[in-house]
């Protein structure tokens, strides 16, 4: 698997696809295996043409965008499609400023060789965002790219959130964002396709898990990671592996201010991992975050998340 630079030219001629592609989902999937069904029909390399930054961070200045995937974890995930190539473009002024048609001839042919251009079914690019797939097939016949329409992929019903209009049946990087900024992690990762994962740095906390009996690793997140709903959620610690419960809220109960906060609880493990890297997965949503009068009655509740925790992390439909 190669990874291209804005410079660096492929002299064998490709498939490819373009798009921010955040989450990698379901959708995303099937495009890219489009992708690469056509390439190897073709004897041609399959290429996936992506941002290391999101556009609008260029096009809105001080635009600060709430990824599903840092720029990282979007490089992971595509490499796991099994594509030939990944162009990760260095998106400036200049190729905002790109017609369609302009980037079409400029990026995707002169440097990257592209013979056949696959188009997500809701896909647009260029300047004047305005144009369509009708356009891009127009541009691409003058240019000497073939331009074909993606294949839509649905998922069952059963997929999502049951109050989920038939729009919802598509999955999108929207309606990702959507479902974890409401908990609903299971449709979430129905979506994407592999469970919603945070990764960060085990920081010093405030240390009250601790005294309660349920000590915590406390995560620093990249700042542009989305972040889900305030709450309690069963997690898997994917490096040890171990099961969990995520809670991601501001601690109302024991007033450490308005400082939002990701910690977990690993369960039957005890060994101190401050500075390490944790990446935790999100099975599911267990309750919201709430006050309580005193500590008692939230250790009490700990104890009950535990146990509903632990009972969950064995549902081999979560996995």
């Amino acid at each position: 698997m190669t990874i291209l630079s804005n410079t660096e030219r492929s002299m064998k001629p490709a498939v490819a696809t373009i798009g921010c592609f955040d989450g990698v989902h379901l959708g995303h999937q099937h495009l890219i295996g489009q992708v690469k069904h056509e390439a190897k029909r073709r004897g041609m390399d399959s290429l996936v043409v992506t941002f290391g930054e999101h556009p609008l961070k260029v096009i809105r200045p001080g635009f600060k965008p709430q990824l599903i995937n840092t720029p990282d974890e979007k490089i992971e995930l595509l490499e796991a499609t099994g594509v030939d190539s990944i162009a990760l473009l260095a998106f400036d002024k200049e190729q905002s400023m790109m017609s369609a048609k302009e980037f079409m001839q400029r990026v995707l042919k002169d440097i990257y060789n592209v013979q056949v251009l696959v188009i997500g079914h809701d896909h647009h690019f260029g300047h004047n965002r305005e144009e369509g797939f009708d356009d891009y097939v127009k541009h691409g016949e003058e240019i000497g790219i073939e331009v074909v329409r993606g294949e839509i992929r649905s998922l069952e019903t059963e997929a999502c959130n049951k109050e989920a209009d038939s729009a919802s049946l598509i999955p999108s990087s929207t309606l990702v964002r959507k479902s974890l900024q409401t908990g609903d992690v299971e449709t979430a990762n129905k979506v994407l396709g592999y469970p919603y994962f945070i990764e960060g740095k085990v920081v010093k906390g405030f240390q009250n898990g601790r005294k309660m009996g349920f000590p915590t690793a406390n995560l620093e997140v990249d700042n542009e990671k989305l972040i889900p709903a305030n709450g309690v959620y069963v997690v898997r610690v994917c490096s040890m592996p171990h099961l969990g419960m995520l809670n991601i809220g501001t601690r109302p109960t024991l007033d450490n201010g308005n400082e939002r906060s990701i910690e977990v609880n690993i369960f039957d493990f005890h060994e101190d991992i401050y500075s390490q890297t944790l990446r935790v997965e999100l099975l599911k949503f267990i309750r919201e975050e709430k006050r309580f009068d005193n500590v008692e009655q939230l250790k009490l509740q700990l104890e009950m998340d535990e146990k509903m925790c632990r009972e969950m992390g064995q549902d081999r439909s979560l996995a």
